[in-house]
């Protein structure tokens, strides 16, 4: 393998375990004796395209220990999305800094854009080794099991809504519903996890709907009229991706970022739990409330799962382990092996093919109704968010 220099960045948004991912790379790097300096793009490709590169090379060890249980992205982040006059300066860049290790971490956009630096580079006759670390709360990413942020941040909503719930139960008498929002705009993951939060019959939450099923608003009228019924309240999840059976957001925003995805929450002037909110209330008069998080849980350092630190960590590692024995155009997959008990390894997909699809949750983890999970989805998401706490009830 050649001799020459990493760079490695961080793109889209952050999680409570992406600097894990961080310090496998720069301690993985500090190690091999294919690697001479390690640079840290400032705020991802565009840092990179500015010339802002940090040597990263030789931090000492405690730094990395505490570098592994910092939240958000230590490195800042970028959401831009790499056009093909941009490919000549990147390249420019990797020349003068002797590059032929190229990291990044993020999920599908940040994918792509590996693929599309490596590929140019060999196009051009330039060595480059490109792996990509696989990196998003909302758990869509393509090729892999789960990946490296969506264990903490499901366990942070589980924790929401669970606490929330004993909240409403426990005000029924004022507020009759509370909808807690999630993000997760395409796939409803974490949205999905939230079942976790219950243990006995009556606990929040107990309807969920997500991105993957269209919304229906008379059944959705119908399931809150149900619960309260049963409970004399109800606690409700949804995903900030519903939309209904035509594609229109039940947010009803028409705001979009600058990949041309629809925009939700603060950005958009308007949410899905606000609009759901309002159906419940013009129909029935209720009094309830609604709570969005938006991404307060991509870095909640106090609620991060163990299990999701160490995989990060892994993930990192093992991206450098790849490239400096050749391979390249390829991200770093955690592929399950057993459930119970919990057992992975780490292996590789193509990044042409995770640039491309994403994951949405499989029909099977949705119940027939479309309002919840089925026990397959416990099988899953049980061994990625650790012990829930189980609180007293007094009947």
């Amino acid at each position: 393998m050649p001799k020459g220099n990493a760079v490695i960045g961080q793109s889209g948004g952050p999680t409570s375990v992406i600097n894990s991912s961080l310090a496998g790379v720069i301690e993985a790097a500090g190690a091999s004796a294919a690697v001479g300096r390690i640079y840290g793009m400032r705020f991802a490709i565009e840092g990179l395209m500015e010339d802002r590169l940090i040597d990263l090379s030789g931090r000492p060890k405690a730094l990395l220990e505490k570098l592994k249980r910092t939240p958000s992205s230590a490195l800042g982040s970028s959401r831009h999305k790499i056009r093909d006059q941009d490919l000549p300066r990147i390249l420019e860049i990797l020349k003068k800094y002797d590059v032929r290790y190229f990291f990044l971490i993020g999920g599908n956009d940040t994918m792509d854009t590996i693929h599309r630096v490596e590929r140019y580079c060999r196009e051009q006759a330039f060595e480059l080794f490109g792996v990509g670390i696989p990196k998003t709360v909302d758990n869509d990413l393509f090729g892999t099991d789960h990946t490296p942020g969506f264990p903490s941040a499901a366990r942070c909503n589980i924790l929401n809504v669970l606490q929330a719930g004993f909240l409403a139960r426990d005000m029924q008498r004022v507020d009759r519903y509370v909808i807690y929002q999630s993000i997760g705009r395409d796939a409803g993951w974490l949205s999905a996890a939230t079942a976790a939060a219950g243990r006995e019959e009556g606990q929040a939450p107990h309807l969920i709907y997500l991105p993957e099923v269209a919304f229906e608003k008379e059944r959705f009228l119908a399931d809150v009229e149900r619960c309260i019924g049963r409970y004399g309240w109800v606690s409700i999840v949804c995903g900030e991706g519903l939309h209904y059976a035509d594609g229109t957001p039940v947010s009803a925003s028409e705001t979009t970022d600058k990949f041309g995805n629809i925009e939700f929450g603060a950005m958009a002037g308007t949410s899905v739990g606000l609009n759901l909110h309002r159906m419940i209330m013009e129909t029935f008069g209720f009094r309830g409330e609604f709570q969005i998080t938006e991404s307060l849980i991509m870095s909640a350092a106090d609620r991060t799962v163990d299990l999701d630190r160490r995989e990060a960590f892994e993930c990192g590692k093992k991206a450098v382990e790849l490239a400096t024995r050749g391979t390249s155009g390829v991200m770093v997959s955690i592929v399950r092996q057993s459930s119970s008990p919990y057992r992975v390894a780490f292996q590789t997909a193509p990044l042409a093919e995770v640039a491309e699809k994403s994951k949405p949750m499989p029909r099977e983890y949705i119940n027939g109704e479309g309002n919840f999970v089925t026990d397959a989805f416990y099988e899953y998401i049980g061994p990625l968010v650790g012990e829930i706490p189980d609180y007293a009830v007094i009947v």
